[in-house]
């Protein structure tokens, strides 16, 4: 079998969700898409981890909430892997809008507001990399 597909992605379940403990249904929703989980652990980050984070966000105007937002309770970050997953997850996501998202994502099923979203997953095979670094640095 060709592997040459194969990408790694990262995931975050975000605050709203891990305080509603949904962790295990969203993994097992990935785990039902055919993704592996390579690594994964809980953590609260800093504020200032956030902000470095979402640096690509910072002239936006919903970086100061979106920093505060990640970095005010529990997130489980995972590293993802599967052919073609940064494209899988993020149609696993569904729209940043959970009123947006298509029936069956995860955004669709627990979102909560565009802030409140339940779930990142990095947006190109790069960020993924970096992203993937962020967390995992070993």
């Amino acid at each position: 079998m060709n592997m040459s597909n194969t990408e790694q992605t990262l995931s975050i379940i975000k605050p709203d969700a891990v305080e509603r403990n949904l962790d295990n249904e969203i993994k097992e929703m990935f785990k039902n898409k055919g993704f592996s989980i390579v690594k994964e652990k809980k953590i609260q980050i800093e504020k200032s981890e956030a902000e470095k984070f979402y640096k690509v966000h910072e002239t936006k105007p919903f970086y100061n909430d979106l920093c505060a937002y990640l970095s005010s309770g529990p997130i489980v970050v995972m590293t993802l892997e599967k052919e073609n997953a940064v494209l899988g997850n993020r149609e696993l996501m569904g729209a940043t809008n959970p009123n947006d998202a298509e029936e069956g994502t995860i955004r669709k099923r627990y979102g909560i507001s565009i802030d409140k979203n339940s779930v990142h997953g990095s947006d190109s095979v790069e960020n993924a990399k970096i992203e993937i670094d962020f967390f995992f640095k070993d």
